[in-house]
């Protein structure tokens, strides 16, 4: 997609606050994957959003607060392997009220009570939703309830979580990735972000491939921040589908600009994070 296609962010009035610049929940993590929540969170606030929350699994919630500085965080009822527990529910549906938009999934895992969990708030939940990462695991025989949700779903998966859903082969999603994101989109009422080298994003109808990005980005955490992008873009007031292009688009001018810093081997998601401003830049430029 070229820099004319790409949508517009809302101009900010000179008296804006923090409060109408989108409230981004990010419910991720578990003991062992926190950095996913905090990835996942940041990238949420490097994207603009005006106020975010991180609502963790109780055992790392000292870590996560100590990580997000910029943040607010909530630690959640959890299970003895350090996942959230389906009892969490109850909580995150309170916090979830003060949310405009809601991430799901980033290292999650995938307890039994957890999939329960995350069944019941897509579900429930009546803010728009971007689901990434072990929340798609975790619907894998529940694919009824993207169908039935009312509220935008953005869902962001790599051709294995892809697969997943589709119960196929990695290569038979390989093979069409355009024809596959599109239909599952149309067929589940969500927007479609298929990762991978030309990420497409289709809503079942419009559809977009993916221009920037390098092989550096493939490395662990990089769909993490990708998911805070989106979830912030829609949280300032674009559309799901506008939100997940210029999301998609933003995310691998990040990576684009990293790696001119400090290469292909030596790129990490943290990168992505620090060069995401002068990608703002440059995409406000054109």
């Amino acid at each position: 997609m070229g820099d004319a296609e790409l949508p517009k962010l809302p101009a900010r009035r000179r008296e804006t606050h923090k409060g109408e610049l989108g409230r981004v929940l990010v419910i991720a993590g578990s003991r062992g994957m926190v950095g996913a929540a905090c990835l996942a969170a940041e990238a949420a606030l490097r994207a603009g959003a005006g106020l975010v929350k991180a609502a963790v699994p109780e055992c790392v919630w000292d870590t996560a607060a100590t990580k997000l500085t910029c943040a607010m965080t909530a630690g959640c009822p959890d299970t003895v392997d350090g996942t959230f527990a389906e009892s969490a529910f109850e909580t995150i549906a309170e916090i979830a009220r003060w949310a405009d938009v809601v991430a799901l999934g980033p290292g999650l895992g995938r307890n039994a009570d957890t999939r329960a969990l995350v069944r019941k708030l897509v579900d429930r939940i009546e803010q728009p939703l971007v689901i990434d990462a072990d929340g798609l695991y975790c619907l894998e025989v529940s694919r009824d309830v993207l169908t039935a949700r009312r509220p935008p779903t953005v869902i962001t998966p790599h051709p294995g979580e892809m697969a997943h859903l589709l119960d196929c082969a990695i290569p038979t999603v390989e093979a069409d990735r355009e024809g596959m994101a599109r239909e599952f989109a149309a067929s589940h009422g969500v927007v479609c972000v298929l990762k991978g080298t030309g990420t497409v994003v289709t809503d079942g109808e419009k559809a977009c491939v993916n221009t920037t990005g390098n092989p550096g980005m493939a490395t662990g955490g990089t769909g993490d921040v990708l998911t805070g992008i989106i979830a912030a873009l829609i949280g300032e007031g674009l559309e799901p589908f506008d939100a997940a292009v210029l999301g998609v688009y933003l995310h691998g001018l990040a990576g684009d600009l990293a790696e001119a810093s400090v290469g292909t081997h030596g790129l990490i998601a943290t990168d992505l994070l620090a060069f995401l401003p002068k990608a703002f830049l440059q995409y406000a430029a054109n």
